[in-house]
């Protein structure tokens, strides 16, 4: 895993300032501690950082052809790649290295943009093509790695991450309350939208082409689902259980290839111990193993990690977390992931990577898409009760009873979406989204209801009504939970952003492309049957696990909320933060409601719709205002603020090629 940057210049051939370019590298030293080099030449650069992990000698980067016609920069796993290498060796390519960087050359020599149909794994990639004087920019089919990109001074720019574009000088933080007008809703920004006003992120599974400074942007996979009714069934489901475990084993495999060593998080939970039975049944040994316990911050499930650990024989290391600890790597939590972080439990897995750097690790595979691909999530099942009653009595009831829940919880008149807001259905997730966005009229100013216009966060959604209908209801929910909480929260709050703040790579065997696609197109009944999620996993694990582990229920990984930002002990700049000063700074807010906000939660009982409101109010309240200080001026509390750290270089690397 590494960290790329670049420009190209939209409006004719001048050079890129070098001294920019390894200031946009520097800016993400951390996604590549170990190697730098960029690539200059009239109209274009490209940068990288490396974390060497394949090819440890071999692999630096930017790369280019034979002649040096095309040049590649790369962020990630192919994890095919031995097998695509002995491809590329037999149709008469010459590969200097090992490293499956080199890979993205010849490909588009081959196939031009057709590449990304062999390109199995995760990453970002940006590959120039100087003959015909075109950028290509992709990123991966699910949004695993990020990619992000803006306009200024007549240059796009791209980069791993946000603070690289802020680092080139060009670009000016300014926030996006349409950004944050995300998070009221589906708790993260989940689309090409970011927290920051004119710098976008690419969507998985989509590539920009640039050429003559014209900027087009293109699918080139997305998920698909069988129409209702066709999906994969057998009177006896043994064959596919089968199945299951043998791409669960093929997609671990590829995630062992490595010339460092891996190691596995676990949670005591299905997926994550699924993940290490499998590593444990291909190597000879049992890799080391890392865990979370919370100390009354959230549900603990160390002791169900350490049986599952010694029941596997791995090493286990525990980094144990209380309140206090949450918020105190809050700050750090938020300049990793450059926007708001609603969920808590985000800031222990911060802390878990950075345990994992420390004991000389640089791999790490995790459980996380097994919840997404098999309806792991509980209101998954909410949605078949509520389509079971609907089926029985009609609509009319489910609208009545939503409206006066949500009117229950808004004490006012609520906020709502219509009835079949996302692609023309009403999945799942939209009971949720609107609990959520009952949150607003708490909290938010008028300033902000002005800026906000008649923007609509559903229609940022980019889903497409003509096949999303023909699915069934269940699949409608799943593939939302890829395109929006997939990319947006967890890889970014939970995955790629969090881990390689601490030079952490994590892989994702549920993220396998085979594995996505037997999961999405069996039968639904195969993945939650009664109340029983993910049943068909539950079947292939018991082949791997004890079945005590195997029939285990599902805890969901999380912390608490607004009560990390409560506890007496709290840090100082909490309160500042929500000080009337700094929430007239911001303008997002009402401060004598966020006042209200801070005594109610004590005074509401703790499991209700509307403590529940009042908790991911005051949570996006505070994540906001830190956000907005790191990132867009400061003077809201004692905190210091991001700033591009000075350029140095890696002592002994070769920094610049230019054409």
């Amino acid at each position: 895993m590494c960290g790329i940057a670049g420009a190209v210049d939209l409006k004719g051939t001048r050079e890129f300032p070098r001294d920019r370019l390894l200031a946009m590298t520097g800016a993400i030293a951390h996604r590549g501690p170990d190697d730098e080099h960029v690539h200059v030449e009239p109209g274009v650069a490209l940068g990288a950082r490396r974390l060497s992990i394949i090819d440890l000698a071999g692999g630096r980067q930017p790369l280019s052809n034979e002649d040096g016609s095309i040049w590649v920069a790369f962020n990630g796993e192919l994890f095919e790649y031995p097998e695509l290498r002995q491809d590329l060796l037999a149709r008469g390519h010459r590969l200097a290295t090992r490293c499956d960087t080199e890979a993205w050359v010849h490909l588009y020599e081959d196939m031009d943009v057709r590449m990304f149909e062999k390109a199995r794994g995760q990453f970002a990639v940006s590959l120039w093509d100087r003959g015909d004087r075109t950028l290509i920019l992709g990123r991966d089919r699910v949004g695993i790695c990020p990619l992000y990109y803006t306009q200024a001074d007549g240059w796009l720019l791209w980069a791993s991450e946000i603070k690289a574009l802020l680092a080139s000088g060009l670009v000016t933080p300014r926030p996006d309350p349409r950004g944050v007008d995300h998070l009221f809703t589906f708790f993260c920004a989940g689309t090409t939208r970011t927290f920051f006003e004119g710098i976008a992120s690419l969507p998985p599974g989509h590539f920009l082409r640039v050429r003559d400074g014209r900027i087009a942007k293109h699918c080139y996979w997305d998920l698909d689902f069988p129409d209702a009714g066709q999906e994969r069934r057998l009177d006896d489901p043994a064959p596919m259980i089968e199945e299951l475990e043998g791409l669960m084993m093929q997609a671990v495999e590829r995630r062992l290839r490595s010339d460092v060593p891996v190691v596995s998080y676990i949670s005591g939970g299905l997926d994550s111990t699924v993940v290490l039975g499998c590593c444990s049944r291909q190597r000879s040994e049992p890799i080391p193993a890392f865990t979370i316990g919370f100390d009354r911050a959230g549900p603990d499930e160390r002791s169900h990690a350490s049986e599952a650990a010694a029941v596997l024989g791995s090493p286990l290391t525990t980094v144990t977390m209380d309140r206090s600890g949450l918020a105190n790597a809050y700050p750090e939590l938020v300049r990793a992931a450059e926007g708001p972080v609603l969920d808590t439990s985000c800031a222990a897995l911060l802390r878990l990577a950075q345990s994992v750097h420390q004991q000389g690790y640089r791999v790490a595979l995790t459980g996380e898409g097994a919840d997404e691909a098999l309806a792991g999530y509980v209101w998954y099942k909410t949605q078949a009760l509520r389509d079971a009653i609907t089926g029985r009595i009609g609509h009319s009831a489910p609208r009545l009873f939503r409206r006066l829940a949500m009117r229950a919880v808004a004490g006012r008149r609520p906020l709502l979406a219509p009835e079949q807001a996302i692609g023309g259905v009403r999945p799942a997730q939209q009971e949720l989204y609107e609990f959520v966005t009952q949150a607003k009229p708490t909290v938010y100013s008028a300033g902000m209801w002005d800026r906000l216009g008649d923007h609509d966060p559903y229609g940022d959604l980019d889903v497409s009504a003509e096949r999303i209908g023909r699915w069934h209801p269940l699949n409608q929910s799943l593939y939302v939970g890829y395109k929006v909480m997939l990319a947006g929260l967890l890889m970014i709050g939970k995955g790629d952003r969090i881990a390689m703040n601490a030079s952490v790579e994590t892989r994702y065997p549920f993220l396998d492309d085979d594995v996505i696609a037997f999961c999405a197109g069996i039968a639904p009944e195969y993945k939650l049957r009664g109340r029983t999620e993910k049943w068909i996993l539950r079947q292939a694990a018991a082949r791997i696990l004890p079945d005590r582990i195997a029939r285990r229920p599902k805890t969901m990984f999380r912390a608490r909320m607004a009560a990390t930002f409560l506890d007496p002990g709290r840090p100082s700049w909490v309160d500042q933060l929500l000080s009337p000063e700094s929430l007239r700074a911001t303008g997002y807010f009402d401060a004598k409601a966020v006042l209200r906000q801070r005594g109610w939660q004590v005074g509401i009982p703790r499991i209700t719709p509307a403590r529940f409101v009042f908790d991911v109010a005051l949570t996006c309240v505070v994540s906001t205002q830190l956000w907005h200080h790191l990132f867009c001026g400061g003077g809201l509390c004692d905190l210091p603020t991001w700033e591009p750290a000075a350029h140095r270089p890696i002592i002994g690397s070769v920094q610049s090629s230019v054409a």
